[in-house]
């Protein structure tokens, strides 16, 4: 199949300016990416119009949590569901992300056990409509921390138990580990500086992973946190909010080892929420506050120096729920500094490195995840929020969401 999208205005995903042209899609990946009219005369099965619109590589969401329930399509007001209820709100906020553009997921942890693999195998066997993802298990802390535990599978202490953990994540087809490092202000007010790993446990488990061949998603604060983090050879980095000048440069020195993804989201949506008088949420709005001071410092610092940002902000909560995602890159350009084609860059190109496949880019040879966006969002970040602006949404090549005009060759 051949799918000529002509006419656009395309943004590569890598920051560039935005140029005129069209691109060609064979199969599942992009076989030609042309400036101007040099494929006018190309044949192909579908011939899209684009109208000068923007195409673009899909987004990326590099903290994704499926199984914490609320969507814009269905809230729900408590955190931990049935089994059953679990999986199908898993399916479906697998689907409405793709319907909001978001064509990948790096998985952030999950509330139940084998849901995220079972899923990552169904949209990958065509069984179900969602984005291509790094499936996570439950999310592991340490055992007897109350306030940030969302999981009981091998929560014992010791090298050993972090090596067994691992093995039994590799056995489930994981792809990512997502350990808790930090303690978790909103949830367990000042215990954000709490370290819940000692060094010897992070260094079994980083060895363990990277002998089974999985990635490390690591929940960190202090600047002890993100030391072991990065020490354990942790792939991605969130939050990171109390970082000092000596963590920063420690960041910096290895930029290549790692990406950052500070997840604003849930920061800004839990301050701008107004919950009924029987939910307290004092301390999650405080630490929110807090955090997005720290933050609005730490990212344009981390920037500068190169580190490689990501967007996605813990979705999910009935506050802040799915759906809303791209609403991180507004927040990048408004409270970090971005510009709206610096905020882009990070949900594409980095996002498609941290998922350590050929998405991201709008490049000849790479996968075919591509966007067509009713207007210009390298000069306004906030039209992305809209799906009904979305006019295309292709994945591998294959027409998800169809514009309203394609002419048959």
């Amino acid at each position: 199949m051949r799918t000529l999208i002509r006419d656009v205005s395309i943004f590569d995903g890598s920051g560039s300016a935005l140029q005129t042209g069209s691109v060609l899609v064979d199969g599942d990946r992009i076989a030609r990416v042309a400036h101007g009219d040099e494929l006018a005369g190309e044949s192909a099965d579908v011939v899209i119009e684009g109208h000068g619109m923007t195409l673009m590589p899909g987004l990326v969401d590099s903290h994704t949590h499926l199984t914490w329930g609320s969507s814009v399509e269905k809230i729900y007001h408590q955190f931990i569901l049935p089994p059953d209820e679990l999986k199908v709100a898993a399916w479906r906020n697998a689907r409405v992300l793709l319907d909001h553009g978001f064509t990948s997921i790096y998985s952030a942890g999950a509330l139940g056990d084998m849901i995220e693999p079972e899923l990552a195998a169904a949209i990958a066997a065509g069984e179900t409509p969602g984005p291509r993802m790094v499936p996570s298990t439950l999310e592991r802390s340490p055992e007897g921390d109350e306030g940030v535990d969302t999981g009981d599978v091998f929560n014992g202490r010791g090298p050993d138990a972090m090596r067994n953990f691992v093995a039994y994540c590799k056995d489930e087809g994981v792809k990512s580990i997502k350990l808790v490092v930090s303690g978790e202000d909103a949830l367990k007010p000042g215990s954000a500086m709490q370290v819940l790993y000692t060094r010897e446990e992070l260094e079994a488990a980083g060895e363990a992973a990277r002998d089974a061949g999985l990635w490390i998603a690591a929940h960190t604060y202090s600047p002890e946190a993100i030391g072991l983090a990065l020490d354990a050879g942790a792939r991605v980095l969130y939050h990171c909010s109390f970082a000092d000048d000596a963590t920063v440069d420690r960041m910096a020195a290895d930029k290549d080892r790692f990406f950052y993804a500070p997840g604003p989201g849930v920061s800004v949506a839990a301050l701008e929420a107004n919950p009924p008088p029987h939910v307290d949420m004092t301390h999650m709005k405080a630490s929110a506050k807090e955090r997005m001071g720290l933050e609005g410092k730490l990212v344009p610092a981390l920037k500068a120096r190169g580190v490689r940002i990501l967007t996605g902000g813990d979705y999910g909560f009935p506050f802040n729920p799915h759906g809303r995602n791209a609403r991180d890159l507004e927040h990048f350009v408004q409270y970090f500094g971005f510009t709206p084609a610096e905020a882009l860059r990070s949900a594409t190109q980095y996002g498609g490195e941290l998922m350590g496949l050929e998405v991201g880019l709008v490049k000849e040879g790479w996968l075919a995840d591509l966007l067509l966006v009713d207007g210009d969002p390298t000069a306004d970040v906030a039209v992305l929020q809209d799906k009904d602006r979305l006019k295309m949404i292709m994945k591998g090549g294959a027409l998800y969401k169809t514009p309203a005009e394609i002419e048959p060759s």
